[in-house]
This record gives structure tokens, C-alpha cells and sequence, in this order.
């Protein structure tokens, strides 16, 4: 609980300094049976985060990295809206799962690929998943022919845009997953071999952890998780844009998790801080809207209060600069015991 203690009050001053700054901002209403508001489209618009950062954080417990993941978004949502653009009827059921079913399968090979590569190849995964980051967005733009594809289908629509029991659909497939990650991490032994692959893989390796295989399926995992971004961010607008879609959703994802509290050397790993990352990472950018920051200087804003983020985070940051104003202690004698003074 007190590694969320720091980015749960992080996010709680940037909700404040929209309140400031935006009437309102905590009112929630009902229109039309479903809800709106500022804070439904916080959760809203920073789903597909939410779900990479969720990956990310599995792949840096590992000790690893996957850049890949933003080219994973744009080729799944590619892939999806391509197949969708060829059916004679968009609005078809099953036609949209089956190219749901193929997108996903194609994400999910592609992280089999980053997984192959860092555990039986033994490449770096920054190197190996970084081939993957370039080759993706050529491999997206292949689908897409370099076009923009768009489609119209309301079936396909309910993944990013759509509405189920109030709730923004995207908002509970980021609820399912959150569980089920909950549930086989922390009450089943996933969790801990993920640990235990990211303090020492050699010394799991020969305690009997087949640790070739958990890492080809975290990386698996992490692409699944990118693939299902990528469905919610192109059905969001009813396109797909392999030039743009997802892009630099990586360094989030990787400063979600590490805002989370997880450590990038690898070892012990926290869902919850992850979603506060994304969560804060997210309202950060309504801030800067609701501010005023001008566009040109977004970006610079936005690491300025990341990097603030980060040292407030860091134990040794507190250390050096709080406890340094603090006086130091008169030494003390014990009890019984002489002082000699020279003179």
C-alpha cells in the first residue's frame, strides 16, 4: 500500500487542479442511459493505456522491455478494419468477430516473435522488440496500402465508442482484464515464477522454472494486450491509420509503469500503481487542455511534470533533499561514560 501511497496522490492534486480550472469537473450525469463527464472520459480516453501499460508491466517484471507495442496497436486496428471494409455487410456479427479473431491472432504472433527472439535467440529485448517498432509501422501501412481506411460499423463501434449497463464498453473489457490479471498473478503461482524470471533468471532457470517459455508468453501477453488498444482506439473513430494510431503509446505505457512503482530492473511488479500511472498520465494531458497550455509546448509540459513525478517517487531523491535540510543531531554520550576535553 505505500508504494501507491505517492501516485495516488499525485492523481488526486491533478483532479484537484482541474477542478480548479474546469466547473463541474467532478459531475457525473445520465443522458440517454448512459453516463458522462469528465472523469468517465479520463477512464474512456485513457483505456487503451490502461491495457498496454497492464502488458508493459508484466515484460518489465521479466527484466525486459517491449517497444513494439504501439506498431502492435496500429496492425491490429489495421488488420480488423481491412477485413471489416471487405465484408457485404459490415453490420454482420459474426463477420466482425472473425476479423476481431484474426487481428488479435496476428498481435499475438507478433508478440510470439518479440518473445522467440529474447528467449531462445537471446537478443536484448529493447533490441528485439525495437525491430518490431520499425518494421510494424511499414507492416501497417502495407495493410492500410497507405491509405486511411474507414469503415461504418456499429458492432465494431462498441469496443471503443460504444455503451454497456451505462458504462463505456472500454472501461469494462480494462475491468475484465485488470481481474483475471489479479486473479492469475496474485492468487495463482504466475505471478511469483514472473518475479522470480526478473530478479534472477539464471537461478530460476536451475530451481526448475522454465523461464523460455514464461517469457515467449508475457511478451505474447503484452502484444494481446496492445492488439485489443488497437481494436479500441481505430473502432473509437472508424478508421484505421497505420501511420498514427498508437503512436508513442510505449513511452506512456513504460512511464505509466514506472510511476506505478515498478522497477525497470525487474523483479517485483504492481497492477494497481500501473493503473495509476496510466490514470495519471491521462489526466495530466485533460490538465494541459483544460489549462491552456498552449500545443507547441505540450509535450515539454507534460515531461516536466513526468520527471517531477518521478523524483517525488524516488526514495533517494526524498533522502538526499528533505532529510538535508533537516539539522543535524547533537552527538550524544551514553550513560557512565567520561568526555575528555583537549585543550
Amino acid at each position: 500500500m505505500k508504494r501507491l501511497a505517492w501516485p495516488a496522490g499525485i492523481l488526486a492534486a491533478l483532479l484537484l487542479v482541474n477542478l480548479i480550472f474546469t466547473d463541474h469537473f467532478f459531475q457525473i450525469e445520465i443522458k440517454d442511459g448512459h453516463l458522462y463527464g469528465s472523469l468517465i472520459d479520463i477512464f474512456r480516453f485513457g483505456a487503451p493505456l490502461i491495457l498496454v501499460a497492464l502488458g508493459m508491466t508484466l515484460v518489465i517484471a521479466t527484466r525486459g522491455i517491449d517497444l513494439s507495442v504501439g506498431s502492435v496497436v496500429a496492425i491490429t486496428g489495421a488488420m480488423a478494419c481491412l477485413e471489416i471494409s471487405t465484408l457485404s455487410s459490415q453490420d454482420s456479427i459474426g463477420g466482425v468477430l472473425g476479423a476481431i479473431g484474426i487481428a488479435l491472432g496476428l498481435a499475438v504472433a507478433l508478440g510470439v516473435g518479440n518473445g522467440f527472439l529474447v528467449a531462445i535467440v537471446g537478443i536484448q529485448p529493447i533490441i528485439a522488440t525495437l525491430i518490431l517498432m520499425v518494421a510494424g509501422r511499414g507492416l501497417a501501412q502495407l495493410i492500410t496500402d497507405g491509405q486511411i481506411i474507414t469503415i461504418n460499423s456499429d458492432p465494431y463501434k462498441l469496443i471503443g465508442g460504444g455503451y454497456w449497463l451505462t458504462l463505456p464498453f472500454s472501461i469494462i473489457i480494462v475491468a475484465v482484464v485488470l481481474a483475471l490479471m489479479a486473479f492469475v498473478t496474485r492468487r495463482l503461482a504466475l505471478g511469483l515464477l514472473i518475479e522470480s524470471v526478473g530478479g534472477n533468471a539464471e537461478a530460476s532457470r536451475l530451481s526448475g522454472i522454465r523461464s523460455h517459455g514464461l517469457l515467449i508468453v508475457v511478451y505474447a501477453f503484452c502484444a494481446l494486450c496492445a492488439g485489443v488498444a488497437g481494436l479500441m482506439i481505430s473502432s473509437n473513430v472508424s478508421s484505421a491509420d497505420g501511420n498514427n494510431a498508437g503512436l508513442w503509446i510505449e513511452l506512456d505505457a513504460i512511464l505509466a509503469v514506472v510511476i506505478g512503482g515498478t522497477s525497470l530492473a525487474g523483479g517485483r511488479f504492481s497492477l494497481g500503481g500501473t493503473v495509476l500511472g496510466a490514470l495519471i498520465i491521462q489526466t495530466l494531458t485533460t490538465t494541459i487542455y483544460s489549462i491552456g497550455v498552449p500545443p507547441e509546448t505540450t509535450l515539454l509540459f507534460k515531461a516536466l511534470v513526468v520527471t517531477i513525478v518521478c523524483l517525488l517517487q524516488s526514495p533517494a531523491f526524498r533522502a538526499k533533499v528533505f532529510r538535508s535540510r533537516r539539522k543535524p543531531a547533537p552527538p550524544t554520550v551514553p550513560a557512565g561514560e567520561k568526555v575528555t576535553v583537549r585543550t
